[in-house]
């Protein structure tokens, strides 16, 4: 059993960065991050759009900064859309605990957010602050750095995450374990396989199953679940709210901390509470369940599954379902996802059965907005194409473009052929 090896190596294969994540909460910034054309921006509760999607990508508000690319660039955004710190760097992570993790050239370090260097450049890979210490990466092992950048425990560990309720995980010999501030391992490494603590308890595995230590190392829920977290950033088994969705042979329930179950098993997938509702999947459709198995949203949405901590989780009164957008606690839409249009881009030919009558079609999306360049011409013997010349009032909806030339003719294009 390799799995202990996979999870750290696989954290650490690019940069030490979201494996500790679900343990993260964010404040409320009264934004939210939508895509729409393959730009990002942000909408307001409401469902009204305050910062116009721009940016080629984005995360959430932490700290009241937004990290957001343009180009090969990251930067940083207030809740104004106004560049606060200026795209400059090669890749980048979210304010925590005052720093930001920032990566130029092969180094990393940190900044603050005014966009100064509190720790200069210099790890080969590195993690979030988290209880006011950051793993980094030194000559293969990692050890751990305080906010000024001084080493407070060396580099010795394989494999390491962020520290949550005290205790960091750490890897040693195949196995998992945990260490406190001082370095000092309080849990021998002895599980397949571990998880960052919550609300007093940690998810580990023995053989194939997983079962709930407390910090003392003991067992307090003898693992007989079957797995339910495929990647550590998927928060699925993790207490919250004082329940944790665990998977019992193919159906999902949820446990209290004496590992009783709560809720039945009888779910397809399931979530972790927040806002004390959760994500559910019954028939191939999800809807949500407050923390009485109620079913408070009836299954009707249809979702891509994903192991990033923000999908269908209620933060702030909403919840972000891919490709379908943000819903309230009753489940209404607050803004709905539109489609991407930016898969119709290309160039697009027609000719005449007789093949004396030609149209050419190019469509582009560009800074999110939808462009179209139309001609039409007889392309018989002798003919020639005229130049290209912008449609205006474009739309498509269901596959059909629909546009208008400069003087008044409606040109309608079937892109599904």
């Amino acid at each position: 059993m390799k799995r202990i090896s996979i999870l750290f190596f696989v954290c650490y294969a690019v940069l030490i960065t979201s494996c500790g994540e679900q343990k993260k909460t964010r404040e409320s910034s009264g934004l939210f991050l939508i895509n729409v054309n393959g730009k990002y921006g942000y909408i307001n509760k409401a469902g009204k759009v305050v910062i116009n999607p721009q940016f080629d990508e984005a995360k959430g508000f932490s700290e009241d900064l937004a990290l957001v690319r343009i180009g090969d660039k990251y930067g940083y955004i207030d809740t104004q859309g106004k560049y606060i710190i200026n795209p400059q760097f090669d890749s980048a992570r979210d304010f925590w605990e005052g720093l930001a993790l920032v990566k130029i050239g092969n180094k990393i370090g940190y900044i603050d957010r005014t966009g100064k260097y509190v720790i200069n450049p210099q790890f080969d890979s590195a993690g979030d602050f988290s209880e006011g210490l950051a793993p980094v990466r030194v000559d293969g092992k990692i050890g751990y750095i305080d906010t000024e950048g001084k080493t407070v425990i060396n580099p010795q560990f394989g494999g390491a995450l962020q520290f949550s309720e005290g205790l960091a995980i750490v890897g040693i010999g195949g196995k998992g374990g945990y260490i406190d501030k001082k370095g000092q391992i309080v849990i021998n490494p002895q599980f397949d396989d571990v998880r960052s603590f919550s609300e007093g308890m940690a998810q580990i595995m023995v053989g194939r199953k997983w079962g709930y230590i407390d910090k003392a190392g003991k067992i307090v829920i003898s693992p007989q679940f079957d797995e339910v977290s495929p990647v550590p950033t998927n928060p699925t088994g993790v207490f919250s709210d004082g329940l944790a969705a665990v998977k019992m042979g193919d159906k999902f329930g949820y446990i209290d901390k004496k590992g009783n179950f709560v809720i039945t098993p009888q779910f397809e997938w399931a979530r972790n509470f927040s806002e004390e509702l959760a994500l559910i999947r019954i028939g191939g459709k999800y809807g949500y369940i407050d923390k009485t198995g109620k079913m408070v949203i009836n299954p009707q949405f249809e979702i891509r599954e994903s192991n990033y901590e923000e999908i269908g989780k209620f933060f702030d009164g909403l919840a972000y379902l891919p490709d379908e957008g943000y819903i309230d606690k009753t489940g209404k839409f607050v803004w709905s996802q539109p489609e991407d249009l930016s898969k119709y881009a290309g160039t697009y030919s027609e000719a005449s059965e007789s093949g004396d009558s030609c149209e050419h079609l190019i469509i582009t999306v560009e800074d999110g907005k939808l462009r179209a360049l139309y001609r039409s011409w007889y392309c018989g013997e002798g003919g020639q194409p005229p130049e290209f010349e912008a449609l205006n009032n474009i739309s498509i909806k269901d596959g059909k473009l629909k546009g208008a030339t400069a003087n008044g003719s409606e040109v309608v294009w079937n892109l599904k052929k």
